[in-house]
C-alpha cells in the first residue's frame, strides 16, 4: 500500500496553512528557479505527477497548453485543485504515479514538482516516463534535496536554549527509507544520491539541460526561519530533454 498522508484530514489541514498552499506558486521558494526552467506550453501536452493542488497545471493551461493530466494520490489534493485550479484543457487523475499507464511518445512535457521522494523504486519510474515523452520532449522536476534527505529527521541540531547549532547530513550513500517528520507529522520519504537522481536520466536516454539548487528569494527572506534556508541546500530541480 502506497503512503498517502495528504488524505488524512489532520495532516491536510496543516498543508493548507502553508505559504504555497494559500499563495500558490508565489508562495513557494523555487518557484522563482523553477519557473525559468520550464519550456513554450503553446500548443503541448502536458502531464503533471504528483499535481497536488494543480497549480503548475493551471500554469500550463494558462500558458498555452493544449491538453494538461494532472495525476495525484490524494482524492483531497484533487478536491481543491479542482476548486482552485479548473481550466478546459485540465484533467485531474486519482492514482499513485507509479500505476499510471500512459501510450508512448504521448506528452511533450513532463512535470513533477516535490513528489519523488515518495516514491519508493525510483530508477523503474524514470523508465516509465522516460517510454511517455516524445522525442525531443521536456522533462522537468524537483526533489528535496539529497543533503536534506540524508539523515531523516528533516531538522537541525540544537543546543540547550533551542539555538540552531547544524544540520546533520549522515548516512547518505545509504539509499531508502527515511521517517521525516512534516508539519508534526510523521512521514515516509526515500533519500537517494545525486547520482541516482541523475544516472537514472543518462541511462533512459535523457540529456540533463539545468540543474539547480535553489537558494530562498529575497522576498522571502523576512519570513520566519528562511536566513537559515541559506545554511544548507532543501531542493533540488532537474531539466531533462528526451533524445
Amino acid at each position: 500500500m502506497k503512503e498517502n498522508q495528504y488524505d488524512n484530514p489532520l495532516f491536510f489541514e496543516k498543508y493548507a496553512q502553508m505559504e504555497r498552499s494559500k499563495k500558490g506558486l508565489q508562495g513557494a521558494g523555487e518557484w522563482h528557479a523553477l519557473q525559468k526552467m520550464l519550456p513554450d506550453f503553446h500548443g503541448k501536452t502536458v502531464l503533471d505527477l504528483g499535481c497536488g493542488y494543480g497549480w503548475h497545471c493551471k500554469y500550463a493551461a494558462d500558458n498555452g497548453a493544449a491538453a494538461v493530466i494532472g495525476a495525484d494520490i490524494s482524492q483531497k489534493m484533487l478536491d481543491t485543485a479542482q476548486q482552485k485550479n479548473a481550466a478546459p484543457s485540465v484533467r485531474y487523475v486519482c492514482a499513485a504515479m507509479e500505476d499510471l499507464t500512459f501510450a508512448e511518445n504521448q506528452f511533450d512535457i513532463v512535470l513533477s514538482s516535490l513528489a519523488f521522494h515518495y516514491v519508493r523504486d525510483y530508477e523503474p519510474l524514470i523508465k516509465q516516463i522516460a517510454t511517455w515523452i516524445k522525442p525531443g520532449g521536456s522533462f522537468i522536476f524537483s526533489v528535496e534535496h539529497p543533503v536534506f534527505t540524508s539523515y531523516g529527521s528533516q531538522d537541525w541540531y540544537y543546543d540547550e536554549s533551542g539555538k540552531i547549532l547544524h544540520f546533520p547530513v549522515d548516512h547518505y550513500y545509504e539509499e531508502g527509507k527515511r521517517t521525516a517528520v512534516f508539519l508534526g507529522e510523521p512521514v515516509t520519504k526515500y533519500h537517494r544520491t545525486l547520482t541516482t537522481y541523475v544516472g537514472a536520466l543518462l541511462q533512459n536516454g535523457f540529456t540533463i539541460t539545468q540543474l539547480i539548487e535553489p537558494q530562498p528569494p529575497l522576498c522571502m527572506m523576512d519570513l520566519p526561519g528562511m536566513k537559515d534556508e541559506m545554511r544548507r541546500p532543501m531542493m533540488l530541480l532537474i531539466g531533462a530533454i528526451k533524445l
